[in-house]
């Protein structure tokens, strides 16, 4: 991948040639919420947005997965809090599940593996901070998104071997469609990927379609186990 690192500002902790090399074993998407999908301030009623650009990232690629792969990938959000706006995005979006106020993060990605026939190391994680790192110990691939005011916790994860790339934006500008358009890119399908949905393709109209009948499944933790239970 010799013009990846021309391309994409970010850091790679491991070599593109790596990072493709373990894209070949992903099978499922897992995102952390706050400072991934935004700058993770919240309201009083514990909200927190998301951008569209980011939303169009991973719409395009779980696309760019079901053509190389011919089948959706799982996809989820891990969060330690409830969040509104997280659970509706995630509906609109037809995610296959939503873990919620859950601290110990490895138990909800564990969870999510058996539910979906997987194992750790065929999952990609995206994620931001301290609370993420049982998770991306386990996970196949890791993306943390950077933020300039912990420097010091990058580089626990770097020496700890707990991140492959860095991404150059933050939560608040972009880091995950950076991220998208980063494994598509190394999975030498974005062109494709875009001349289908710009042509909104049958293959488009097929991978959509199969997306919008994917119900979202809410889980949290009750008596110490993981439970399915719908968000108040």
């Amino acid at each position: 991948m010799p013009l990846a690192t021309d391309i994409f500002k970010g850091s790679f902790i491991a070599s593109p040639e790596e990072l493709a090399k373990k894209l070949q074993h992903i099978k499922a998407y897992i995102f952390d919420w706050d400072g991934v999908f935004n700058d993770a301030h919240k309201s009083l009623d514990q909200t927190s947005s998301y951008s569209e650009t980011d939303s169009m990232g991973i719409n395009l690629l779980r696309f760019a997965h079901y053509l190389k792969q011919r089948h959706s990938a799982p996809v989820a959000i891990i969060t330690g809090e409830q969040n509104k706006v997280a659970f509706g995005f995630a509906q609109r979006e037809h995610f296959n599940a939503v873990y919620y106020k859950i601290k110990h993060k490895e138990t909800a990605l564990l969870h999510f593996c058996k539910a979906n026939n997987l194992h750790p190391s065929e999952v990609l994680f995206v994620f931001d901070d301290a609370l993420d790192f049982s998770a991306a110990k386990i996970a196949g691939l890791r993306i943390m998104v950077d933020h300039s005011c912990n420097p010091l916790l990058v580089e626990y994860a770097k020496k700890n071997k707990l991140v492959d790339y860095l991404t150059a934006h933050d939560g608040e500008h972009g880091a995950v469609r950076e991220s998208s358009e980063l494994i598509m890119f190394l999975n030498d399908i974005f062109d494709i990927s875009l001349d289908h949905r710009a042509a909104y393709s049958k293959e488009y109209v097929s991978y959509f379609t199969k997306r919008n009948e994917q119900t979202t499944d809410f889980y949290t933790i009750l008596d110490n186990q993981i439970t399915e239970q719908q968000p108040l």
